[in-house]
């Protein structure tokens, strides 16, 4: 029953209902007769491996390629198990990133961390930039016509970067990239029926903008079936698509973002691209992709799918006055997050990449010339407090420094490093008594995994 559902919704997902219409008289057998192939890269996180799931359950797939730096041979074994068309074959490890990629028609990136309370998606930028450019760069090398589906946050910034480095390859097809914006489709449209009591399976509400707080736009003027919502309603629907990622990761306490609606979402678009690139017509999406609708180069609007990726890049319509604020309300900060994408990787030199969960890029400096010298303080402003205080600041970081970088010594010039002994030296005698304790337990195992990783 639960596969019949997926299955059910897959088909539905194009958001022109003549191509839904179109693919389901059409069945089953013919889609069969293409083979396609679809890679998805962090197969093995909170989106990956429900998006795996999603991919396997799609009758269009004929090879699924799902690819981690861990743990993807037990996520592949385990969805290879369903009963659908698919071939599965599971990747772990740099060396293998190439034969996942070869021979791809789509290419899917979920890889990154996932969004904590407080944290917006720049803050992820960072993070994901590394990982985008190096997924990228072997894109380029290893199948550099395919479709590329970014989900990898914020979109806003990461398809600039993935742009620039494809035009840095020479393999720069605009046609061919594409920033993933279906969950603010899917929210705006859930939000959307619930509150104008319809249909959700019948609602469509063209969502144009970007992918992150104000630069998300639904255009609820141009929802169907028309409801009748005041102005207040129209604000509050918008405001809460905007913060639909806020609400989840709020919602989930910290531990988790929207992985499962963003994996449905990803898989919905992937099914749409698949669709195009069989010759089913009149495929529309909502999608962040190059465009000349405004003066910025990057927008989300409709865009109409085909067998080259994209065959045209819609406008977006008459909008309503309150529509007509946001979308220049919105242009400054989108503009601003693609020229982050595009300096970024201007200046980026191959930062290395441990992980695509977590990766690390260092940020070294020696240390500081105006690092403050200890004073002598009396015991009354040196608190017990201060000093438990200090082993937890000194420790932490020294850790992570340490153990987690595993770059041995060169760490004593690392900002945790710095950091550690700024705190230590202002909170008193036994704080700097136990980083020196700290520095060199950990510097001695620093040293021993230097040694594990280059001796002869």
């Amino acid at each position: 029953m639960t596969a019949a559902i997926l299955r059910y919704a897959l088909r539905r997902s194009g958001s022109s209902s003549t191509a839904s219409s179109h693919f389901a008289s059409r069945g089953f057998a013919s889609a069969l007769a293409h083979e396609r192939k679809v890679a998805v890269l962090g197969a093995s996180g909170g989106i990956g491996q429900p998006l795996s799931l999603l991919m396997k359950l799609n009758p269009l797939v004929s090879r699924l390629a799902l690819y981690d730096i861990a743990g993807t041979p037990g996520v592949a074994a385990d969805v290879s198990h369903i009963n659908t068309r698919s071939e599965v074959t599971g990747y772990a490890g740099e060396d293998q990133l190439g034969q996942a990629l070869e021979g791809s028609d789509i290419v899917i990136i979920p890889a990154g961390v996932p969004r904590k309370p407080g944290m917006t998606r720049d803050d992820l930028f960072a993070i994901s930039a590394g990982i985008v450019k190096s997924l990228c760069e072997a894109i380029a090398k290893y199948c550099p016509n395919a479709l590329v589906n970014m989900i990898s946050n914020p979109v806003n910034s990461t398809v600039p970067v993935a742009a620039e480095v494809f035009k840095s390859k020479g393999v720069y097809d605009e046609r061919k990239l594409f920033g993933v914006t279906t969950l603010d489709v899917v929210r705006a449209k859930t939000f959307y029926a619930g509150k104008a009591k319809v249909n959700v399976a019948d609602v469509s509400v063209p969502v144009i903008g970007g992918h992150a707080g104000v630069t998300i736009l639904p255009l609820f003027s141009q929802a169907t079936p028309r409801a009748n919502l005041s102005d207040d309603d129209i604000k509050a629907l918008t405001k809460r698509t905007q913060d639909g990622g806020t609400e989840v990761v709020e919602a989930k306490a910290g531990k988790g973002s929207a992985t499962l609606s963003m994996a449905y979402a990803g898989a919905l678009f992937a099914d749409s691209c698949l669709k195009g690139l069989n010759g089913v017509p009149d495929v529309v999406e909502c999608s962040f992709v190059q465009s000349t609708v405004t003066e910025l180069p990057f927008f989300a609007s409709k865009v109409k799918l085909g067998k080259n990726g994209v065959e045209e890049v819609l406008g977006f319509g008459p909008l309503s006055d309150y529509e007509q604020q946001g979308l220049e309300a919105l242009k400054s900060e989108l503009k601003s997050s693609i020229e982050k994408g595009v300096t970024w990787h201007a200046k980026s030199k191959n930062p290395t990449i441990l992980s695509v969960y977590e990766p690390v890029k260092p940020i070294f400096r020696p240390l500081s010339p105006h690092l403050p010298i200890y004073k002598p303080q009396t015991s009354s402003t040196v608190s017990i407090t201060n000093r438990i205080s200090a082993m937890i600041l000194t420790a932490v970081p020294l850790s992570y420094a340490f153990l987690t970088l595993k770059l041995g010594p060169i760490c004593l010039a690392n900002e945790s490093v710095y950091q550690a002994l700024h705190y230590s030296s202002k909170l008193g005698p036994v704080s700097l008594q136990i980083t020196a304790l700290a520095m060199t337990y950990h510097l001695v195992h620093g040293l021993h995994d230097l040694y594990v990783l280059y001796r002869p």
